[in-house]
C-alpha cells in the first residue's frame, strides 16, 4: 500500500503561520491548488489515506544541476512527498557530460532539468549540454531572468519547454538599478577611494542631485516597473521606450511617460537605464550612434546584459566626457572584463549581483519548481518562453 496525502483548503492567515508555501496537483482527476504555488491559496494536509500502489501512477522525476537548497528545507521535503528530485552536484560543464550518462542510466529517466543559479562553469545550455537526458526530457527551468545562455531555438524543435524566472529577481535587479544611479550621481567611487586612502574630503567636488532630472528606462517590464516605482521617491521624472506601450492606468500607477523611439529618450533623459533581455534584437543596442544621440554628462545604467551596449564605444564616451558617469553591473566576457573598467573612476562596478539576494534565490528557485509541478500535472508548464504547440524553435517572449 502506498500513501497520499489529500489537501483542503484554510484561511491564508493560517497558512501564513504554517510556513507552507505554495502549484497545481491533481486529485481524484480534478486540478487542485498544492502547498507550493505561491499564486494560490494554501492548503495542509487534511488525512493520509491508503491507495493500492495500482492506482497510483508512479512519480515523476526532475534532476537538478546541483543542490537546490536556496528554496528551502520544508518547501523540497513537501515538494518531494509529491515528486522525485535528484541532484547532479558537479563542479563544471566537462563534469557534467562525463557524469549525466551515468547518472541517466542508474537513476533516470528524467523529464525535467532544474538549472539554478550560478550558471557560468556550464555554459551554454545546448543540445550537446542535453543530449544524455534525450528523448525523455521534456522542461528546462532556470532559476535566471535572462536566458541568452539557453538555446531556446533548439528546445522547441525538441518538444521541450523552457522557463526562466518571470518576476522572482526583479525587484532584486531594480534595487541594484537604483544603487548604481546613486552612486553615479554622488560618484561614491572617488569617495570610498580617497577615504580608504586616508584622504578624506581631500579633492572634494560638489556632486549631482537626483531631484528634477530625467531617468529614462529602456525596456519597462518587471524589472522596468520596479525601477520606476522606486526612482519616484527620489523625485526622477521618469520616462521610458518599450516594445509595446503600457497601458494608460499603468503609466499613471509608474508615473512615468512614453517615448516612441528609443533616439527621443536618449535624447531627453539625464540618465539612461537599460532592463532588456539579450536577444539578436538588443545585442548591441547602445553603440556609438545613440550614445552620440545622448545629453551631454549624461549617466548610463546597465543591469541587463553586457553585450546590450558596446563597450568600446562607452569606454570612448566616458573618457570624451560625453557620458559623465557609468553604473555598470552586467559586462561582456564575465568574468573576464575590459580592464578600463576595474580602474577607470568613471564607472561604478558591481560583479552581476543585481539579482542575487537571499530573497530573489528562494523565490527564483521556487518558481522554477512551480514550473516543474505544473508541467508533471498540467502537461504544461505555468510560464514558458517558449510553445512547444506552435511553430518550431519560436520563443514566444522578445523584448518586454
Amino acid at each position: 500500500m502506498v500513501e497520499s496525502s489529500r489537501w483542503y483548503s484554510v484561511p491564508e492567515t493560517l497558512s501564513a503561520k504554517a510556513g507552507l508555501p505554495i502549484v497545481s496537483l491533481p486529485f481524484n482527476n480534478q486540478i487542485q491548488t498544492s502547498p507550493f504555488s505561491v499564486r494560490s491559496s494554501y492548503y495542509l494536509p487534511l488525512q493520509t489515506v491508503n491507495m493500492s500502489p495500482s492506482l497510483v501512477a508512479p512519480r515523476q522525476k526532475a534532476l537538478s544541476l546541483r543542490h537546490p537548497t536556496m528554496a528551502g528545507k520544508e518547501y523540497l521535503e513537501e515538494f518531494s512527498k509529491k515528486y522525485i528530485i535528484d541532484v547532479l552536484d558537479v563542479p563544471n560543464r566537462e563534469e557534467w557530460l562525463k557524469q549525466l550518462p551515468k547518472k541517466v542510466a542508474k537513476d533516470g529517466p528524467y523529464s525535467a532539468l532544474i538549472i539554478g543559479m550560478g550558471t557560468g562553469p556550464y555554459e551554454p545550455f545546448d543540445a550537446e549540454f542535453c543530449q544524455a537526458l534525450l528523448p525523455d526530457l521534456k522542461l528546462v527551468v532556470s532559476a535566471s531572468a535572462g536566458y541568452n545562455e539557453f538555446d531556446v531555438s533548439w528546445m522547441t524543435e525538441n518538444n521541450i519547454w523552457f522557463c526562466n524566472t518571470v518576476d522572482a529577481v526583479s525587484e532584486a535587479t531594480a534595487d541594484m538599478a537604483i544603487f548604481l544611479t546613486l552612486a553615479a550621481l554622488r560618484d561614491t567611487t572617488n569617495a570610498e577611494r580617497s577615504a580608504r586612502a586616508g584622504n578624506w574630503k581631500a579633492g572634494f567636488v560638489p556632486c549631482r542631485d537626483p531631484t528634477g532630472l530625467r531617468l529614462g528606462i529602456i525596456g519597462m517590464g518587471a524589472i522596468g516597473k520596479h525601477i520606476a516605482r522606486k526612482a519616484a521617491v527620489f523625485n526622477l521624472e521618469i520616462v521610458y521606450h518599450n516594445r509595446k506601450r503600457l497601458q494608460e492606468a499603468d503609466e499613471t500607477t509608474y508615473k512615468a511617460t512614453y517615448c516612441p523611439t528609443l533616439a527621443s529618450l536618449l535624447e531627453t533623459s539625464d540618465i539612461v537605464s537599460i532592463s532588456v533581455p539579450l536577444n539578436d534584437e538588443t545585442t548591441g543596442m547602445i553603440s556609438e550612434s545613440e550614445i552620440a544621440l545622448m545629453k551631454d554628462s549624461s549617466i548610463l545604467i546597465n543591469t541587463a546584459r553586457g553585450a546590450v551596449v558596446d563597450e568600446a564605444a562607452l569606454i570612448e564616451a566616458l573618457e570624451s566626457g560625453k557620458i559623465w558617469r557609468a553604473g555598470l553591473d552586467v559586462f561582456c566576457n564575465e568574468p573576464d572584463i575590459n580592464p578600463y573598467f576595474k580602474t577607470s573612476d568613471k564607472v561604478v562596478v558591481q560583479p552581476h549581483l543585481g539579482g542575487l539576494t537571499a530573497v530573489a534565490f528562494r523565490k527564483a528557485y521556487r518558481e522554477c519548481f512551480e514550473n516543474v509541478a505544473s508541467f508533471f500535472d498540467t502537461g504544461k508548464p505555468l510560464a514558458p518562453v517558449n510553445d512547444v504547440t506552435r511553430a518550431k524553435g519560436t520563443p514566444t517572449a522578445s523584448l518586454p
